[in-house]
């Protein structure tokens, strides 16, 4: 009889640490989430506020504001859902790369090899989104709730 209630007593502790626990990594998990979805949107107004002071705007410039929009939508993403959409970070390294692209073309007017291997890793990038919208359509997420358009069922 009271190795029943040992048990049960390891059975209660047991749970009230992964209680606690699984609050803590919640906790932990929200604040990184406003942590990065803060300074993501400080980042963004102080380019724009550059962007305003220096008083044209180049197309770099705004590569980089749809850079700092992608990363929001990520946070947001990632907040209602608890999935990191795959998709969106290869959009952001897509916009990063033609972004360096074009100012690399912009500022020193002669294309070296250099444009081919960032054309090369943008291709590379494009056929990733490919890849990963097909095996989402095809092998659809078991926990996912949302269609796949939205981007439910992609696997971080």
């Amino acid at each position: 009889m009271q190795v029943k209630r040992v048990d049960a007593m390891r059975e209660g502790m047991h749970k009230q640490a992964q209680s606690v626990g699984n609050l803590l990594v919640e906790a932990f998990h929200y604040l990184a989430l406003f942590g990065i979805g803060g300074i993501t949107a400080w980042a963004s107004v102080v380019a724009f506020l550059g962007m305003l002071e220096k008083g044209h705007i180049t197309v770099d410039d705004i590569l980089l504001l749809f850079i700092y929009l992608e990363l929001g939508a990520m946070v947001g993403i990632y907040f209602k859902t608890n999935h990191m959409p795959v998709r969106f970070l290869i959009y952001v390294a897509i916009t990063a790369l033609t972004r360096l692209l074009i100012s690399d073309v912009s500022h020193h007017y002669k294309p070296d090899m250099g444009v081919v291997y960032v054309s090369g890793a943008i291709l590379l990038l494009a056929l990733a989104i490919l890849v990963v919208r097909f095996a989402s359509s095809r092998f659809p997420s078991v926990a996912s709730s949302r269609p796949a358009e939205e981007g439910g069922s992609e696997e971080s």
